[in-house]
């Protein structure tokens, strides 16, 4: 059987432009692996994914016509059941048989296997491999009902009776194995040997297609299409780069890979076009320009070497005219009113000043539970105003100041037109107001990290605001019940979590001053008075440090490190990654397993123990030479590794307990713990209990432990 390439097209009416990459992705995948588990593919076999606006394809590599035979050992059942007394099939064995396809004549070739009760019987059979029609009949079905539709919607075919159900009505499905048409069918459409090329720029309407490898030269020679969506990316992305070095003046567009991705499954063949503005809206904050240009039009605006916002601006068209000035102009024209509304909300909003604003605050219900925005300024306020006393006390009334504004930019109508502009807005207006730029920041800035990645809060107001607005949503929400529960996260509370820990990390100077506990208790005192409110304090804490353990694994740390330093609870999450590469550097050493193994060994005995910390220890109880040298060591060793923690010189501390490793076994091999002599036994467990506390002050050894 000859292997030869396969084309499969679903001809579409406009797909949903922000589904359209990983729905292309998907029908190739899910084609090419339905075929292959089917023994379709002879490997290797390489899979090509097409994407347009109108069309779905695969090009898959090296297909079989039919899939080989294959042996097939099928169990049938008890061999008591399926043979009499003299050996011959009994009618539920020549039952089972017919059921299977097989006649009588099967039963000589059943075979049984095993001794006694356990007999059974089994028929090795040879199965039939599937034709390419069948094989990709299944495919098709399979891939079409798993795509990751965002939104089916339901059409009538031509016969004005069949109801279908798909993402956009479907009009053409196109199979071709190598030149042989597969005659499979799909959303009520037969495959043949055509598509479908550009609305306005085809030279052939339908374009035909003698074989499967003339796909893509086709659509794109005849049909005006590029089909592949990284290719038409690629090109967009070229041509965005040359309109830029056209214009001159270090210009470049604005870099945005949700944005050309969206715009590369609107085009099937993407012109890019330069065009203006009237520079007088420049005085419009950049970011309002460039979002309603971005949401709205779906333009690439043009930054300068300083990254201001020009007034040049790059449309990617779908046509390739001659003469582009019309389609120029016809842009050109379209932005004038959003730049327009853009202006006139930002000179409304600035005729009411933030503190204006505030009383308008208790107007707006934050959640039904938790009350208004006013008193979610409140708590946020009074949280935040904690934390910057811990830090610095001079930073109080600007925190406070920052705090009771931050909200208020959400009534103003730049951001009830752009919501995503929130914070960024407030800066804009308390500029305005003559605040302190210091406050402008933190307005800005307490929403910072916005998702993983982020920049963090740049000063230490806008830190501590940021800390109090997401501690008090997890604490408040969590209080009341709406916690995450599986891949449901409605509050987003996981990002919340993630944004502490990363602040409380990443800004070790700060967090110095905020002990984990502390903080969080502090976050939900300012609850007190809300009905049905049980503290969360220890559950938020351990969300924390679950978001904390994912974050570390993703920057290459392993289960065991990171659950040898969290498993402590560090209150000051600023050194946490400086004690995980302290416990690296320590698991390389040579005497770390047995470290490791013997902490482990005595937490286990201390846990077994009623008596144990019931005494201090005593010298004088100290009888065998073995447990002499342990105390010996531990006085030694315990000061230079005190002072190093103290240090956060921590692989200076675990380095000086590799000393303990000698006398450690020599304590386990010479001494008995549980001694019959209860003095002794308290005393060796004494002991024991400071060897453990010594080598937890960095990191709980005994959860390296192989």
């Amino acid at each position: 059987m000859t292997a030869r390439n396969l084309l499969v097209e679903l001809f579409v009416e406009e797909l949903p432009p922000k589904a359209l990459a990983q729905l292309g992705r998907a029908f190739a995948a899910g084609v090419s692996e339905a075929l292959r588990q089917q023994g379709l593919l002879h490997e290797p076999s390489q899979v090509t994914a097409f994407a347009s606006p109108r069309r779905l394809a695969a090009h898959i590599g090296s297909v079989l016509p039919r899939a080989a035979d294959r042996a097939q050992r099928i169990k049938l059942m008890p061999a008591s059941v399926g043979l009499d007394a003299d050996g011959r099939a009994t009618p539920a064995l020549r039952k089972k048989l017919g059921a299977l396809g097989l006649g009588d004549q099967a039963a000589e070739r059943v075979q049984a296997q095993g001794e006694g009760k356990a007999r059974t019987l089994f028929l090795d059979t040879v199965v039939p491999g599937a034709s390419l029609a069948d094989g990709l009949q299944r495919a098709l079905d399979d891939t079409l009902a798993e795509l990751p539709i965002p939104k089916l919607m339901s059409y009538q075919l031509d016969d004005g009776w069949s109801t279908v159900r798909f993402v956009r009505p479907a009009h053409g499905l196109l199979a071709l194995h190598g030149a042989d048409i597969v005659p499979v069918q799909a959303l009520g459409l037969q495959a043949g040997r055509s598509t479908r090329g550009h609305r306005f720029e085809a030279l052939a309407d339908p374009v035909e297609l003698a074989h499967a490898d003339d796909y893509e030269r086709a659509l794109q020679e005849r049909g005006g299409v590029i089909a592949s969506f990284e290719r038409r990316r690629a090109r967009i992305v070229d041509q965005l780069e040359q309109a830029a070095r056209e214009l001159g003046d270090g210009l470049r567009p604005l870099h945005d890979d949700a944005l050309l991705d969206e715009v590369c499954a609107l085009v099937e063949k993407p012109r890019v076009l330069a065009c203006r503005f009237d520079p007088e809206y420049l005085e419009v904050p950049q970011e309002c320009l460039i979002l309603t240009m971005k949401a709205n039009q779906k333009y690439f605006p043009l930054l300068d070497a300083q990254g201001r916002l020009s007034h040049r601006f790059l449309v990617v068209s779908n046509i390739d005219p001659e003469d582009p000035s019309a389609v120029i102009e016809g842009n050109q024209r379209v932005v004038r009113p959003r730049l327009a509304d853009a202006r006139f909300f930002f000179d409304q909003d600035r005729k009411q000043s933030l503190q204006q604003r505030v009383p308008g605050l208790a107007r707006v219900v934050y959640h039904a539970r938790l009350g208004t925005q006013a008193q979610r300024m409140q708590r946020v306020r009074s949280i935040a105003v904690a934390l910057a006393r811990r830090l610095d006390a001079a930073l109080v009334p600007a925190v406070e100041l920052a705090a009771t504004l931050a909200k208020t930019d959400l009534l103003t109508e730049m951001v009830g037109e752009f919501p995503e502009l929130q914070g960024t807005m407030g800066r804009y207006y308390a500029l305005h107001d003559g605040l302190a730029a210091g406050v402008a920041e933190a307005i800005e800035d307490h929403y910072r990290p916005r998702f993983a990645g982020d920049e963090l809060p740049r000063g230490a107001a806008g830190l501590c605001l940021a800390l109090a607005d997401k501690l008090e949503t997890l604490c408040g929400l969590w209080g009341i019940g709406e916690r995450p529960s599986g891949d449901k996260d409605p509050f987003a509370l996981r990002r919340h979590a993630l944004g502490v820990v990363r602040m409380l990390m990443e800004r070790p100077r700060e967090s110095a001053a905020w002990p984990v506990d502390e903080v969080l208790a502090a976050a939900c005192e300012a609850f007190a008075g809300i009905e049905r409110f049980e503290s969360p304090q220890q559950a938020v804490a351990d969300f924390m440090f679950e978001r904390m353990a994912n974050l570390l694994r993703e920057q290459g740390y392993s289960a065991q490190q990171i659950d040898a330093v969290l498993v402590l609870r560090p209150q000051w999450l600023g050194d946490v990654v400086a004690r995980l590469d302290a416990v690296r550097a320590f698991g390389a050493l040579p005497e770390a397993q047995a470290l490791a193994a013997a902490n482990k060994r005595v937490g286990n005995i201390l846990k077994k123990s009623a008596t144990a910390g019931a005494a201090p220890l005593s010298q004088q109880l100290l009888r065998e030479p073995a447990e002499q040298a342990l105390a010996q060591a531990l006085r030694d060793v315990l000061p230079l590794a005190q002072a190093a923690h103290a240090d956060g010189d921590h692989a200076g501390a675990l380095r000086c307990l590799a000393a303990l490793k000698a006398p450690v076994d020599q304590f386990f091999d010479h001494v008995m713990v549980n001694a019959e002599d209860a003095a002794l036994r308290a005393n060796r467990l004494a002991l024991l209990e400071q060897l453990q506390q010594a080598m937890r002050q960095v990191a709980d050894l005994s959860r390296l432990a192989a």
